[in-house]
C-alpha cells in the first residue's frame, strides 16, 4: 500500500525529533510531568517536592521532602550583604524592571559568591568516589574518611587556598549550618559525604578555628541525597530567588528612586601625577 506524503512526513518527525525530553509531555488538553498529570500534582504536593520531582524524576520520601525544603529555606536571604542583592537593588534604584533586576542579581553569582556550594559538592563527591593516593574510593570506613580529610586540608593549606564550604566573612559560626546538620541527622539523611565534611571541619577548627558554613553543610547533605554537584548553583538560585525579589520590591516601594549609595567624600582616589599642559602640547604637535 502506498504511503501518503503526510504520513511520511509524520514518520520522519518521529525518527528525527528536534527536541528530546523526559521531563514533561505536552499534548492537547494534557500535561504530564515525570509521569504525573499536572492536575493531580496541583494541590497535592509542595513546591519543594515539585522541584525534587523535576530534577530527580521521582517523588521524594517524606524525610527527603522535609530535608530538601529545609535546604531551600536555608538559602532564602542574607540581608543586603551579598553582591547579588546589592546588584539587584542598584538596578531597581535606576528604574529597571523586576525581571531585569532579578536577572542582574542572579547573573552576579560566581566562583566566590554562590559558587561555593557547587565547588564544595564537587570536592566531596570526587573524594568519596575516588579517594586519594593511599586511600582508594569509594570511601566507607571512618578511619579512611578522617585520613582523607587530613590530606585535603593539608593540600589546600600548602597551596594557600580556602576550602569552599568552610569559614564565613560575617559569622564565626554559621547558625544555619548547625541547624541543617541537626535536621539531617534526625531525618536519617546524613551519610558519607556529610561525615567527610564534618571531618574536614574538625581539623580546620582545631588548627585554624574555622567552622563549616551553610554551603559546606548543604554540600554534604545534598550529595548524600544523590544530587549531582553540577546542580549546586541551580539549587542555591531557587532558594535565594524569593529573597532577591523581595529586595527589589522593597527598593522600588520604600526607597527614593536613583538614590545615592555612596558620597563623593567616601571614595578614595589613587593619586597619579598630574601632567599639566601636556595635552595642549600634544594637540599642537599634531
Amino acid at each position: 500500500m502506498a504511503i501518503g506524503r503526510e504520513t511520511v512526513e509524520n514518520i520522519l518527525k518521529l525518527n528525527k525529533p528536534k527536541w528530546k525530553t523526559s521531563i514533561t509531555r505536552v499534548e492537547p488538553n494534557r500535561i504530564v510531568t515525570r509521569g504525573y498529570p499536572q492536575e493531580d500534582l496541583i494541590g497535592n504536593i509542595s513546591f519543594p517536592e515539585m522541584v525534587y520531582l523535576l530534577i530527580k524524576g521521582e517523588m521524594p520520601s517524606e524525610n527527603d521532602s522535609k530535608m530538601f525544603e529545609a535546604v531551600l529555606v536555608s538559602f532564602c536571604d542574607h540581608g543586603v550583604t551579598p553582591p547579588s542583592t546589592q546588584v539587584a537593588r542598584l538596578m531597581a534604584s535606576t528604574g529597571s524592571s523586576m525581571n531585569g533586576c532579578v536577572s542582574g542579581g542572579l547573573l552576579s553569582f560566581g566562583k566566590y559568591h554562590a559558587g561555593a556550594l557547587e565547588r564544595s559538592m564537587n570536592i566531596l563527591q570526587e573524594l568519596v568516589h575516588n579517594g586519594v593516593i593511599g586511600y582508594n574510593g569509594p570511601l566507607e570506613s571512618h578511619d579512611d574518611i578522617r585520613a582523607v580529610a587530613g590530606v585535603v586540608v593539608d593540600e589546600f593549606f600548602n597551596n594557600n587556598e580556602k576550602i569552599p564550604g568552610f569559614g564565613h566573612r560575617y559569622h564565626s559560626e554559621d547558625p544555619r549550618a548547625s541547624k541543617l546538620l541537626k535536621i539531617a541527622e534526625e531525618y536519617g539523611v546524613s551519610d558519607v559525604h556529610t561525615e567527610l565534611a564534618l571531618a574536614i571541619e574538625e581539623i580546620l577548627f582545631e588548627t585554624k578555628g574555622i567552622k563549616m558554613n551553610i554551603d559546606g553543610a548543604n554540600a554534604g547533605i545534598l550529595s548524600d541525597m544523590g544530587f549531582d554537584w553540577s546542580l549546586g548553583t541551580g539549587i542555591f538560585m531557587m532558594g535565594r530567588l524569593p529573597g532577591i525579589i523581595s529586595h527589589v520590591f522593597e527598593e522600588k516601594t520604600v526607597e527614593t528612586p536613583f538614590r545615592k549609595f555612596v558620597d563623593v567624600d567616601e571614595i578614595h582616589y589613587q593619586e597619579r601625577e598630574v601632567k599639566t599642559g601636556s595635552l595642549g602640547k600634544l594637540i599642537i604637535n599634531r
